[in-house]
Formats: structure tokens, sequence, C-alpha cells
């Protein structure tokens, strides 16, 4: 068998780690090809998208057609099909964060950057997309780099952002850990090797627990269930 076909198109040492990391995903499922959906996040943190070599690899492990492979790494958004970028800004235009001006974020960065939704810069460090729901409508408008929060973003702010991450700069999100990580680092990440930095920095703000708050000074208590034989 050809080198390149053994391999799949990886450099000898590459691919070896890649199998051998794939088989300990493999290791964690009852079903190997339930160990699909991590793996193609290890292809990402590889090849920095689901790469035609990525696709072939994981298809090979699993017993499974690339026709197969290909179709789940198309459903899910989070998996690219072309090179991503180092990081991933995705600005909120769903109804709150609109209105909170989480459209005029996306136009400043569109024009600042000179791409559009789902394109990336020359440099391959930013690549911009629209997003439905970043689940922060307490921090509207949300802009998410790399899957970590930055809260209450205006154009200015954001602009900055990309800007720093553009110059190599290390930016600390709102919430999370205590650095944005790249593309690849957080695809490792997904695909279940730890980088030890889930308990770095804090997951909730004030906005999140102001109900709580609120509800213990008032006195507030969540009604009690009526069991279906007691009522009447």
């Amino acid at each position: 068998m050809p080198e390149t076909t053994a391999t799949h198109g990886y450099e000898p040492d590459v691919h070896q780690r890649l199998v051998r990391e794939a088989q300990e995903i493999i290791a964690r499922y009852p079903v190997p090809r339930s160990a699909l959906l991590p793996m193609l996040h290890l292809v990402q943190s590889e090849d920095g998208y689901v790469s035609r070599r990525g696709i072939e690899l994981c298809a090979h492990l699993l017993d499974l057609t690339t026709a197969e492979v290909s179709a789940v790494a198309t459903f899910y958004t989070q998996y690219k099909r072309k090179p991503n970028g180092d990081y991933t800004i995705g600005v909120c235009t769903n109804t709150l964060c609109a209105i909170m001006g989480g459209d005029e974020i996306f136009d400043e960065l569109s024009e600042h950057l000179g791409i559009g939704h789902d394109e990336t810069t020359e440099d391959g460090k930013i690549t911009l997309e629209r997003v439905e729901c970043n689940a922060a409508c307490d921090y509207a408008p949300v802009v998410m780099a790399n899957w970590e929060f930055m809260d209450n973003q205006t154009p200015e702010t954001a602009t900055t952002l990309v800007d720093d991450l553009r110059a190599g700069k290390e930016v600390a999100p709102s919430r999370g850990p205590n650095k944005i990580c790249t593309f690849k680092q957080v695809s490792r990440v997904l695909a279940g090797f730890p980088d030890g930095r889930a308990d770095e920095g804090t997951g909730g703000g004030k906005a999140t627990v102001e109900g709580t708050i609120l509800a213990r000074e008032k006195g507030w208590e969540a009604p009690q269930s009526v069991n279906e034989g007691d009522a009447k």
C-alpha cells in the first residue's frame, strides 16, 4: 500500500499520533461509530478544518464510508469544511442582540476586516460569522471568540477585540478561562482532551444571578407542584 494511502496524507509521525488519540476516543464508547463527533474535532485540531484526509482517517478507523462521515461533518456548524481562521468571531444577530446593537457590530467588523459572513481574513487570523443565538441574552449584545463570551459589546470594543487577536495579544473573555485559545486548541478540547482551563475565571456574572438575588431579598419562592391525585 503506498505510504500516502497508509497514512491518509498525513506525515507518518502525525498519523501515528492521530490514530493513537482517535483510539483513545473510540475506547470511551460502547459502539465505535459514536466516537465520530469528537474525532472530527480531533481532525480540526490538526488541520484547522475537517479536511478530506481527516474524513478518510475517521472513515477508516470507524469502518464507515467517507459519505457517512461527510454527512455528519456538513450537518453541524462547528465543523468547518474549509480552512478556518485562528479565531472564529461569532456576532449574535438574533432578536435581542440585534436590537441592542448586534447588527451594527457585525457591519462594523465586516467593513473593518474586509470580509463577510463565514469568510476569513487573508492573514488567516479571523473568521467572521453571524450566529442566531449565543445563549447569553442577559449580556446583549454578545460576541463569541472561539465560543468564549465577550459580553455587552459595542462596535468599538469588538473592533479592538479582533485587532488584538490579529496582533497576537492575549485576550481574556468576559467569563470563562483566562485567555481566548485558538480554534485548533479549542477543537482539541472538544475532542475530549482537556487543557486544564475548565476552572479558570468565572462562569456566571452579575446579570446571570440577578433574579436569584432579587428572589431571596423579596422572599419569593417557586409555587409548589400539585400532584395529579390532589388536583380538584
